[in-house]
């Protein structure tokens, strides 16, 4: 593993998982530590022993079952207590017995704290830090030194932070970490402090931010540009309170806006695949709007923006989505129009021309389907199935039709749904369904109906659903809109159904959904196909 110029290091799996609702096993822990040696991360701290029997638990097993190629894994303690010999001190004791190349000591440099939380005095602090990190650094380990509250510790006593950071550093500290530990700093004052303690201390110095002023990512840009060249974030921001620098932010930001080699340039493309498996390791969902790695960070609605990406996706894209892994999504509504119409239908793989009549008369559908409550923003299936019918100008016979349908809820809290579908000129078949609620049911029904006739429907799963209610004005009744989402193999899309009942519209896009996949089934593709629609139960 050759030497990085600059340090990324990551504190998902120690500092990240203080953030409320998020506990992970020593599997997760292992499975996100890979992911992240994947992508190229130069230092992954793995917890705290000692303090943490999960974390001791995670050092034993990573010693033969992690086999890191491009990081360097990192173990996290404080120094050793007020009054006790390092040698003595069993948590500095568990540090070295975790067997890590790299050791991270949290050291107090606020005033304050030395004296109201750690109870003792400013000048035992300081040779506590010294004696720890000599301890460290004979054993041969490599130490940084996180220097906790250093920001507000520097306002109250300058020279006291100064003093911290030129212990540890002569001690054998390779970098000094300043902490902004309570996330209350500013971009400028940030810049301001980190040039003043490179210059008065010539110590290696890094950076870690907290983002509860949301400056987090800024705070760190700062410090980097003040001279700092080690960078503690952890993925999608997860941390205490408001959470951490984000890991995927600050990782784009350094290569695609600094130059700095902090991950080689082929592996950037993993960032979007790789913060997408770690939400699914942690079962938090990602935010759609993050930078770089969202679902909505390179998604456009408004018919302006798709008017110009249009001609040049590059006039409202700061860079191209690929070099990150991520991908350029347009969203079809009332405010798109053509532009936006033509954009979706490409990405879906339909080769349309600009001014294209099709295309015109599926922007006037999508508006007045619009103002009757339908939203085609996340309905991929029901967009895809009404821009094939106006490519194709007519309505081809539909493989299926459902004749008849209802829905009971039964005395346990759940449904039974119960159908009569007719498979082309065939016999009329009958089904019933139970499920939590009554779109499970009638989702049951459909695939007890048409799996047997149709297996490639087996693939198809039903993954979730919001329903609103709509209300009604002079022109419009009121009505339910029901979005439902599904995943079909490695694809996942969504389909929208509007109705009196929530039932109806239910049913409505589960009927979009199972028609757009035996539209794709190569056997059966129609490119201009639409659903019977289904009678009222």
């Amino acid at each position: 593993m050759a030497q990085q110029s600059f340090q990324l290091y990551d504190t998902t799996l120690r500092d990240g998982t203080q953030m409320a609702g998020l506990a992970l096993t020593v599997d997760d822990k292992l499975a996100i530590a890979r992911s992240l040696d994947a992508l190229g991360v130069g230092f992954i701290e793995g917890g705290w022993p000692g303090a943490i029997p999960k974390d001791t638990e995670f050092f034993r097993r990573a010693r033969t079952e992690l086999r890191l190629e491009s990081a360097r894994l990192a173990v996290f303690g404080a120094t050793r207590r007020p009054g006790v010999a390092v040698s003595q001190d069993p948590q500095v004791r568990a540090l070295l017995e975790a067997e890590t190349p790299v050791v991270t000591l949290v050291a107090k440099s606020h005033t304050g704290h030395v004296d109201r939380a750690l109870r003792t005095s400013l000048a035992e602090n300081l040779a506590m830090i010294r004696s720890t990190v000599q301890h460290l650094v004979l054993a041969g380990r490599r130490v940084f030194l996180d220097a906790e509250h250093y920001f507000d510790g520097y306002v109250t006593n300058r020279e006291y932070a100064l003093e911290v950071v030129r212990t540890a550093a002569e001690a054998g500290a390779e970098t000094v970490v300043l902490c902004d530990t309570n996330g209350g700093s500013l971009p400028e004052e940030v810049k301001a402090v980190v040039a003043d303690t490179i210059a008065m201390t010539g110590a290696t110095i890094g950076i870690h931010c907290h983002d509860d002023t949301g400056c987090a990512v800024a705070n760190t840009m700062a410090a980097v540009d003040a001279g700092a060249v080690h960078a503690q974030v952890t993925a999608h921001g997860y941390g205490e309170r408001c959470g951490n620098a984000d890991l995927f932010t600050v990782m784009a930001n350094l290569v695609l806006k600094r130059g700095r080699e902090v991950i080689p340039l082929e592996r950037l493309a993993e960032l979007e695949p790789t913060g997408r498996f770690i939400t699914e390791v942690t079962g938090i969902p990602g935010v759609p709007a993050a930078p770089y790695v969202g679902a909505a960070a390179f998604t456009h609605k408004a018919g302006l923006h798709a008017s110009a990406l249009r001609v040049d996706p590059g006039l409202y894209q700061h860079i191209d989505p690929a070099r990150v892994g991520n991908t350029m999504r347009v969203l079809v509504s009332d405010m798109g129009g053509r532009s936006s119409v033509e954009l979706k239908a490409r990405e879906l793989g339909y080769d349309v021309g600009a001014g294209s009549e099709a295309v015109g008369r599926a922007a006037a559908r999508v508006k007045e389907l619009e103002s009757r409550g339908y939203s085609f923003e996340s309905a991929d299936a029901s967009f895809a199935l009404l821009l094939r019918a106006e490519l194709a100008g007519d309505t081809p016979p539909a493989p299926f039709g459902v004749e008849s349908w209802q829905v009971a809820l039964d005395g346990d809290g759940g449904a039974r749904a119960s159908m009569r579908v007719r498979v082309a000129a065939g016999v009329p078949r009958t089904a019933t369904g139970l499920g939590r609620e009554p779109v499970h049911a009638l989702d049951a029904a459909l695939h007890q109906a048409l799996d047997p006739v149709f297996p490639e429907l087996a693939g198809l799963h039903l993954t979730g659903h919001t329903v609103r209610e709509l209300a009604g004005d002079r022109t419009t009744p009121p009505a339910v809109r029901v979005l439902l989402s599904f995943r079909c193999g490695e694809r996942r899309w969504g389909a929208v159904g509007v109705d009196r009942h929530a039932t109806g519209a239910a049913l409505t896009a589960l009927l979009d959904a199972v028609h757009y996949v035996l539209s794709d089934a190569p056997e059966r593709r129609q490119d201009a196909a639409s659903l019977v629609a289904a009678p009222t139960g």
